[in-house]
């Protein structure tokens, strides 16, 4: 049974309803259409509607090209420039409750994915928070970088994120949230953002804490270099001259979609089209910027799958037959493009060799350490000087698609966080089962107390000290829950000097 409900925002009124406990709202603008001149500028503010504003629907997504990850889990939605800018409400209840806020960003390289991917109705219903999710502008929409253009800002999607943070510090006690709580928490790309938001001084004061999943600070990326580059590229390709930024602005948006396969490619660091240093928006790499204490008023939990890159062998399969000689091309590309040695590259195998016998499991675990788990690693070390409030995971339970042999893959920690397991496999999200319903519920238990407090113990896990650099105290999310001191260490030192 459905009940609408009106709220009275900054705006408007918005219709959204409840169903079994949870009120939800889908689809609410925080931001002006950014279309026409508002193409490639910060976000601008809504303009206040008359009448009731439905937010019983979710709205179109950005512009993207096709995911095959998101395929896995239905139709794509509809997309569009102007109506993408929105977030989604999912509350227990709209009364003074001071509940905590969970703010998620969602992942896919800057390129794909959308807010309604994930349902925080059972998070929000099992720890009695508020779960905000939004849509951003992605791909060259989002981040084009032109430096010379004084009409257009960098990091505009990063800007999206900041424009939905002060609609929540400016509405969110009207859904039963605390302005005073939120939480910022996204996976991939989304915890890219996160990291990137620490060292954002628009972001100041608009939240509390951060959970960045599966994907960080990394040293080698925010490159404005290549920012340049990915803009002159795209000038050649549209047949448009440097500067003639009215051009862009008339092109239609799909022309602005892009090509999946970049998403692929390793250049000068790990994503091609991304945020990146600029003196406005981000002026100092999130690493240093937190290093340098920026964020030190904030709680961080931040941690990693152990296979993140066996993901994307499930669309190359041919890949899982690794020759000695393709492992050892592919890590003298990793190792040059973080400006090391040629040696280098057998140092590393050998080391990563001591734990795993074929090819493709020693660069599956190279890849997953210089994408992810090292930069998470970098992340924690930095705050940890400066927040006690500082704590590591690492998901390891494997998935049991096809025998096991994508492992704890990138974003398979999502449906446990999110409590989604369902009565089958849906993708890669595993069924629940006693095994999968127990760990889901301790990790939503984690997320949650550290929404609540800063800090993720409770009764139901091993106590998990905070992380520091002497002992690097890590949960290890697997069937049973453990501590573990630098787990994987040998291999964590391999890359002291290189990331």
């Amino acid at each position: 049974m459905e009940n609408n409900v009106i709220v009275e925002t900054t705006h408007g009124k918005v219709r959204g309803y409840s169903r079994r406990g949870i009120i939800k709202f889908k689809g609410i603008p925080y931001a002006a259409p950014p279309i026409g001149n508002l193409r490639f500028k910060p976000p601008a503010p809504v303009e206040p509607w008359s009448g009731v504003f439905d937010a019983t629907k979710y709205s179109p997504i950005s512009i993207q090209p096709p995911s095959a990850l998101e395929a896995q889990f239905g139709e794509p939605m509809p997309q569009s420039e102007a109506d993408c800018l929105t977030l989604n409400i999912w509350t227990t209840g709209l009364d003074n409750g001071k509940r905590p806020v969970m703010f998620w960003i969602h992942g896919g390289g800057f390129i794909t994915g959308n807010g309604a991917a994930l349902d925080g109705a059972r998070l929000a219903l099992r720890g009695d928070v508020v779960v905000v999710s939004i849509n951003y502008r992605l791909g060259y929409l989002g981040f084009l970088y032109m430096p010379d253009e004084k009409d257009a800002t960098a990091n505009a999607g990063l800007l999206d994120m900041v424009a939905a943070l002060k609609w929540v510090k400016n509405n969110i006690s009207k859904y039963g949230g605390d302005p005073d709580n939120v939480t910022i928490f996204g996976e991939s790309a989304g915890g890219f953002a996160v990291a990137s938001l620490l060292a954002m001084p628009a972001a100041k004061r608009l939240f509390h804490r951060a959970i960045p999943h599966s994907g960080s600070a990394h040293k080698l990326s925010f490159n404005p270099i290549v920012g340049i580059r990915v803009y002159e590229e795209l000038i050649q390709k549209l047949g448009i001259e440097k500067g003639d930024i009215e051009a862009l602005r008339k092109l239609p948006a799909e022309k602005f979609i892009v090509p999946q396969e970049n998403t692929l490619r390793l250049q000068e660091g790990v994503l091609r089209v991304g945020p990146v240093v600029d003196e406005k928006t981000l002026p100092e790499h999130p690493l240093e910027a937190v290093r340098n204490g920026f964020a030190k008023d904030i709680d961080l939990f931040i941690g990693s799958n152990l296979d993140e890159n066996k993901l994307w062998l499930m669309w190359t399969p041919k890949a899982f037959d690794l020759t000695e000689e393709r492992l050892e091309k592919n890590v003298k590309t990793i190792m040059k493009i973080a400006r090391q040695e040629e040696g280098k590259s057998k140092e590393i195998i050998n080391i990563y060799r001591q734990l795993r016998k074929t090819p493709r499991d020693i660069l599956d675990a190279i890849l997953t350490d210089y994408m992810f788990r090292i930069p998470s690693v970098r992340l924690a070390e930095v705050q940890s000087k400066h927040q006690p409030n500082t704590f590591m995971y690492l998901f390891i339970w494997k998935s049991p698609i096809q025998g096991g042999k994508f492992g704890a893959m990138h974003a398979l920690e999502l449906p446990f966080v999110f409590g989604l397991l369902g009565d089958k496999d849906i993708g890669i999200f595993p069924c629940r089962t006693e095994e999968t319903q127990r760990l889901s519920e301790k990790m939503m238990d984690a997320w949650i107390s550290f929404a609540q407090t800063g800090n993720p113990n409770h009764e139901n896990m091993p106590k998990l000290p905070p992380y520091e650099i002497e002992k690097r105290a890590t949960i290890i999310f697997d069937k049973e829950i453990t501590i573990e001191q630098d787990p994987y260490g040998n291999e964590r030192m391999a890359w002291e000097d290189i990331l």
